[in-house]
């Protein structure tokens, strides 16, 4: 039986884009052979082009609603448009990722046995009537509405990886991933914290919608790395059956309404940025905060980035990326 702890050939699927470029770094950082797979409809080029010629990687441009045929030891399935704009541009095509997708992966993490990882989303929890929220809440999803796709789509992936957990005992781990920022963000994503680091740099008003009181809770990208590594790395149960499958919170349990963001992101940066307030998009959630003491129990993770410290090292990215 193959030790977890050797080194693996492994599958990254959205390895262009923000978090799957960072995931794939601390994979080569470790020893491991990395298959980047994107389409590059949000992901770039940019962000792995400073392993492109690395040795233990390879960059194959696909889009996951197709079958992929590859002999692998692991899959990190993170192919989906994560941000409003960029899901809602295409809402069928959104769904089709994250369905068909996750059938095409879970199809050959089944032929090679692989284990399987798949990046869910907080955003299964829909506008929470239960806060913070833990894994065992259930949600409150507008399932026809426009952030519906998304949803929805992450909502059905996460009952196909179950059934192929319990139907082909397939080796699954199931992460709901809380907001999360750093450097390789989309500048025109739509994000709130890209959106407002951008704004202030140019010096532009920075948009709020509503009255800014909504909440969320935002991980640093090297954080939230770090609990998909710990989580994938879990060993095996007895006689080899699959492990812990999930679903796990992944994510910063500090929770800052949006207009605290905004006026850390201008102290930050010494902007001389106003606030402008616009309606608030439809489905909107009101507050978003992770209970992570299931993370915390199973992966012994905790976040240790600070919100101002993270957003510092952001800055200083875009600063840069919009210097150039």
């Amino acid at each position: 039986m193959r030790k977890y702890n050797a080194s693996k050939r492994i599958l990254v699927t959205g390895g262009a884009g923000f978090l799957g470029s960072h995931l794939v770094d601390r994979l080569l950082a470790r020893g491991d052979e990395v298959v980047c797979v994107d389409n590059l409809f949000t992901g770039t080029k940019r962000n792995i082009e400073h392993v492109l010629d690395h040795k233990h990687f390879e960059f194959l441009r696909h889009d996951v609603t197709f079958p992929l045929y590859l002999e692998v030891d692991e899959i990190y399935n993170l192919a989906c448009p994560a941000s409003p704009i960029h899901y809602q541009h295409d809402p069928v095509q959104t769904t089709k990722t994250s369905v068909h997708g996750a059938i095409n992966m879970l199809g050959l993490a089944k032929r090679t046995r692989a284990r399987i990882f798949q990046a869910s989303t907080s955003e299964v929890y829909g506008d929470p009537v239960v806060h913070p929220q833990p894994e065992s809440y259930w949600g409150n999803v507008n399932t026809v509405g426009i952030r519906s796709c998304y949803d929805e789509g992450k909502r059905c992936a996460e009952t196909l990886f179950f059934d192929y957990y319990r139907q082909h005992n397939l080796d699954i781990r199931v992460a709901r991933i809380f907001n999360t920022y750093g450097p390789r963000m989309h500048p025109n994503d739509g994000r709130v914290v890209s959106n407002f680091i951008v704004q202030a740099l140019k010096g532009e008003d920075i948009t709020i919608y509503g009255e800014g009181q909504q909440t969320r809770s935002f991980c640093y990208v090297d954080d939230l790395i770090d609990g998909i590594i710990r989580f994938m790395d879990l060993p095996r149960g007895r006689d080899g059956e699959p492990g812990f499958p999930g679903p796990v919170n992944l994510g910063n349990p500090g929770e800052f309404s949006i207009r605290q963001l905004a006026e850390k992101i201008i102290a930050l940066t010494g902007s001389p940025s106003k606030l402008v307030f616009q309606r608030l998009p439809e489905d909107d959630p009101i507050q978003r905060q992770p209970d992570i003491r299931l993370a915390k129990d199973k992966l012994n993770w905790i976040p240790s980035i600070s919100l101002d410290e993270g957003l510092s090292q952001t800055i200083e990215y875009f600063d840069k990326l919009l210097a150039n």
